[in-house]
């Protein structure tokens, strides 16, 4: 009698085919709001404390004002969504549900009344410092060297966290950002002390 160890199943394809398919979603939605004539989807984006602005919190990621707005997302959600999904794919689902909640609550709780938010920035940066992060908490030498890897590449965009070019929603960037090191630090495997 043999016995076996069950093999796993590679993540690749799945996490391939998720943030392809995110990112192609994005751009259908586009389309259909660019051929809409009079009506824009643009206008269920989060609008800070108010009741309509709620639906913005779950829409806004999907909703881009413009095919540059667009553009500037599409391949760095491409790419850090994969990362996220790469090595688990529940595990990147549920990162990226906490980085759009904290991302979407947080802005509708401190950007300025009257503004509408909308992009896929917010998910973007919380990708990105849930990817540079998680391996601190993971406690994973493999996962701190692509968080650093990806920080040197990509760690100036953080600099979008803050306050300063009109139109750029820094609220949304900065709660992105700050879901991101939230999903890392509840999403951490627990560490078993061994003896």
């Amino acid at each position: 009698m043999s016995t076996s160890t069950p093999t796993r199943t590679s993540t690749w394809p799945i996490a391939a085919a998720v943030s392809l398919g995110f990112v192609a979603l994005l751009w259908v939605l586009e389309i259909g709001d660019q051929l809409t004539p009079g009506a824009t989807l643009d206008d269920n984006g989060i609008r800070p404390r108010t009741d309509e602005g709620l639906v913005g919190v779950l829409l806004a990621p999907l909703l881009h004002g413009s095919w540059g707005h667009l553009i500037s997302n599409s391949g760095l959600a491409l790419l850090l969504f994969f990362l996220v999904l790469v090595g688990s794919v529940s595990r990147g689902l549920l990162a990226t549900a906490v980085i759009w909640a904290v991302a979407g609550l947080g802005t509708w709780l401190v950007a300025g009344s009257g503004t509408s938010h909308i992009g896929a920035s917010g998910l973007v940066f919380g990708w990105l410092t849930y990817l540079v992060v998680r391996g601190f908490f993971a406690r994973s030498a493999g996962q701190i060297v692509v968080g650093l890897v990806l920080f040197l590449m990509y760690g100036s965009i953080l600099w979008g966290v803050l306050p300063g070019q009109p139109g750029i929603s820094w609220q949304g960037h900065l709660f992105g950002a700050l879901g991101g090191v939230l999903a890392a630090r509840l999403l951490a495997p627990s560490r078993v002390a061994t003896r």
